[in-house]
């Protein structure tokens, strides 16, 4: 079981003092760093010796992006075999109990109707945009081959998890329109879109590289926005929504594909915890005090951001679940998020208000879908490419 609650602490903080690299990485703070082609697509050297543990790094490599071995972070590598260990589709999950009661006048009241509607306005989105992230910004600024291994197998994730919606929104007959604009529309998701976005504006800039201290921490920072706290917090809520309708034998089959996209969203979460960790150790200057505060300060920001999510979507709240109580949850989270990356917390001591959240993630891929399961995977052989 992946107690994704109670021990989601990830493995960097047991491997940075054998991978930091002081000699690669000791920049002070007007130094420029001499690195490899970040892109791997640069002219090939030649002359080049061979690639060696010491040189790889997460960022400012020295060493050739292109040579996946000698493995130096063997915690990126197995996030990567676990991911594809739990492979799934969407596809899989039966939606017809779903579908009857979504149709029927008296199945869910309009609170729950209105929450899975917002639920589901917001990830539709934001699944995108942390794809978006991954492959166009994080993926070229991280210089670990192993790293951007994961980071295929997660990009290929967040596909699955785009198509999970459009699964969910076709078999219930929504609004398309209405559901994947609302990040457009609904003022609660569109501030935490907004929020996200701008920790990536300059990375957009086809200029931007790594290699000054500045830049470094430009760097972390969308780190931390996109895995601690997009991914990290503010999915954390949506999940806890939609499970608790699955605890009550509501809309069974949207539960059951959000275990899986928690399961995939814990490892998410762990690697992009690893990664900061790793840069950390390797780059000491960068973790200044004044950034900590900076950092302490956007966990704040974002969990009152989510709170007023809460507030959006859940008005009058429905059994189990309100606003308040997510409000309290998300303190939780946020001080658990700030202890993995060594920092103090930004809220008093709170119980989590939802205990069994943990349980979500006892989900064995291995289960009988029998009758629930509405389709076999093709193989290459059945396939027709007329």
């Amino acid at each position: 079981m992946l107690d994704w609650v109670e021990n989601d602490t990830s493995s960097a903080s047991t491997d940075t003092a054998q991978n930091a690299s002081p000699a690669s990485h000791d920049v002070g703070a007007t130094d420029h760093v001499h690195t490899a082609d970040a892109t791997g697509l640069g002219d090939i050297d030649r002359g080049a010796a061979r690639v060696t543990v010491s040189d790889k790094a997460m960022i400012n490599s020295r060493a050739d992006v292109n040579q996946l071995l000698p493995l130096k972070y063997g915690w990126a590598w197995e996030k990567y075999l676990a991911g594809c260990n739990n492979h799934w589709m969407p596809t899989e999950v039966s939606m017809q109990a779903d579908i009857a009661l979504w149709k029927s006048r008296d199945g869910l009241t309009e609170d729950e109707r209105r929450m899975l509607k917002r639920n589901l306005g917001f990830f539709a989105a934001s699944e995108s945009l942390v794809a978006n992230n991954i492959v166009l910004a994080i993926y070229r600024h991280l210089t670990n081959p192993e790293c951007r291994q994961y980071l295929l197998r997660q990009a290929f994730e967040e596909a699955v998890h785009s198509h999970t919606f459009q699964y969910i929104v076709e078999s219930l007959g929504l609004d398309e329109g209405e559901l994947f604009n609302m990040y457009r529309e609904v003022p609660s998701i569109t501030e935490k879109a907004a929020w996200a976005l701008r920790y990536t504006k300059h990375l957009d800039d086809p200029d931007f590289a790594t290699g000054t201290p500045e830049r470094d921490q430009d760097f972390l920072r969308d780190l931390v926005a996109f895995y601690v706290i997009f991914e990290g917090m503010w999915f954390y809520t949506g999940f806890a929504q939609i499970l608790s309708l699955g605890r009550r034998n509501k809309m069974v089959g949207i539960a059951e594909q959000y275990q899986y996209i928690l399961r995939d969203e814990s490892i998410h979460l762990n690697f992009g915890i690893d990664v900061i960790n790793q840069i950390k150790a390797e780059n000491p200057h960068l973790w200044t005090a004044g950034f900590q505060d900076e950092i302490r300060g956007m966990i704040r920001e974002a969990a009152e951001l989510e709170a007023a999510y809460g507030r959006d979507t859940m008005p009058n709240g429905f059994l189990g679940l309100n606003a308040a109580l997510c409000e309290q949850y998300m303190h939780f989270i946020a001080n658990r998020r700030c202890g993995q990356l060594g920092l103090t917390p930004v809220f008093a001591e709170v119980e989590n208000p939802f205990p069994w959240m943990s349980e979500a993630m006892d989900l064995k891929k291995e289960k009988n879908f029998f009758e629930t399961r509405v389709i076999e995977y093709q193989n290459g052989g059945a396939l027709s490419w007329d």
